[in-house]
């Protein structure tokens, strides 16, 4: 870890606004005024708001337990085929009544679980996503890696090469100024599984929010075990399609797209992308939740080699959570910008920043597309409209 460096304070910012905000600090911070604001008719909906969501941010952490602890416990599955009573519950789970009823109230508080009835407990209405996609659960079990490595949040932004989360990330080596070993197969395996199984909300949302069957042919740039792929085979079956990842995840996405029946619909390209040439011919690349996960300067070589792989005419389709959608902060922020950080590489990127890469890339008429959904991700699409003199090494997207 590189020492840090001396940082220079900004200069003091002046005007009305800064004076404004100032006093507003003055005003939320008075205990005199607190109380006032308590008791007034018209202010205490407001403190009682605010106040039960400072709560809500403290006991996060304990409502993420709870979640754990149900799925752990698989009790979203069994719900969905019938409610339980406490007893049949304690008694598989071998959990003292006493102990396990803590668990399912503080579930029914969070909309996990209902009750339905003395002792017996259904599913809620924010436990029956969770019932019907693994995808969802699976993230929840990979988070408690995430949590022990934000059990002290200052010594992971102070070292984040000692996080844990570490261990599921096997691309290091493939990373700007990385001299590690190449990661396990079955690190690899383990980490496209994971994210092959939170992938369908993605793959929903871009199919929703473009038009395929204009094109011709389509090629996904880490495409992991080829969820996406295969998933516009079968709505597309017109499209030809492309598949490039690294060569121990490209083999897994092979296998996976034979299973399927699709290898005579998608070609497999094993490859890395910072270094190796991009397959040609496709005149649209889709980047799915790949960006996000790269440092600036590897997203700049990687969306200009996209740019020169591309027919004048192709499109760059790019799909990830962002940052600041719709202009404001978003509420899964702050969980992408430390999942990212304990991960080891990347950030988490607004849409106008990436639009920025995008047209400096070469990329114009660089727009949002609507979605649904951009908690899962947003969508960024770019048009290739003329040719642009190769940068070095640009042919073969090596350093």
């Amino acid at each position: 870890m590189s020492a840090l460096q001396p940082v220079t304070p900004p200069a003091a910012a002046s005007g009305w606004g800064e004076r404004w905000a100032r006093q507003v600090d003055r005003w939320m911070t008075s205990p005199a005024l607190g109380q006032w604001a308590g008791r007034s008719v018209f202010t205490r909906w407001l403190v009682k708001r605010r106040s039960r969501q400072l709560f809500d941010l403290m006991a996060g952490f304990v409502h993420s337990q709870v979640l754990l602890g149900c799925v752990r416990l698989q009790l979203f599955e069994r719900l969905a085929e019938r409610p339980h009573t406490l007893d049949e519950m304690a008694q598989r789970d071998r959990i003292p009544p006493a102990h396990l009823q803590r668990l399912l109230d503080s579930a029914v508080a969070l909309q996990l679980l209902e009750q339905r009835g003395p002792g017996r407990y259904g599913l809620g209405p924010l436990g029956a996503p969770l019932a019907v996609h693994a995808g969802i659960r699976d993230m929840v079990e990979h988070n408690a890696t995430l949590y022990r490595d934000l059990h002290d949040p200052l010594a992971l932004l102070r070292d984040p090469d000692g996080a844990q989360m570490h261990a599921w990330w096997p691309y290091t080596d493939h990373q700007d100024g990385r001299s590690q070993a190449p990661a396990p197969a079955n690190q690899f395996a383990r980490y496209s599984a994971l994210m092959a199984s939170s992938q369908r909300f993605v793959i929903d949302e871009m199919l929703a929010g473009h038009d395929f069957s204009r094109h011709r042919k389509v090629l996904d740039v880490g495409g992991g075990l080829g969820g996406w792929v295969c998933a516009l085979a079968r709505r597309h079956p017109a499209l030809a399609l492309m598949h490039m990842d690294l060569p121990p995840v490209s083999q897994l996405a092979r296998q996976r797209i034979a299973d399927q029946g699709l290898s005579a619909r998608i070609e497999c390209h094993p490859g890395s992308f910072l270094h190796d040439p991009l397959p040609p011919g496709a005149d649209l690349i889709t980047l799915v939740r790949v960006a996000h996960d790269h440092p600036d300067a590897a997203v700049r070589r990687l969306l200009r080699a996209i740019h020169d792989a591309l027919p004048v005419g192709g499109e760059l389709l790019l799909a990830e959570p962002m940052a600041e959608v719709e202009g404001q902060p978003a509420t899964p922020d702050p969980y992408f910008h430390f999942y990212l950080l304990a991960m080891g590489s990347g950030r988490l990127r607004s849409p106008a920043e990436l639009m920025q890469l995008m047209t400096e890339a070469g990329f114009d008429q660089v727009r949002r597309l609507p979605g649904h959904q951009p908690v899962h991700a947003a969508l960024l699409m770019g048009q290739k409209t003329r040719c642009l003199p190769l940068s070095t090494g640009a042919s073969v997207n090596k350093e």
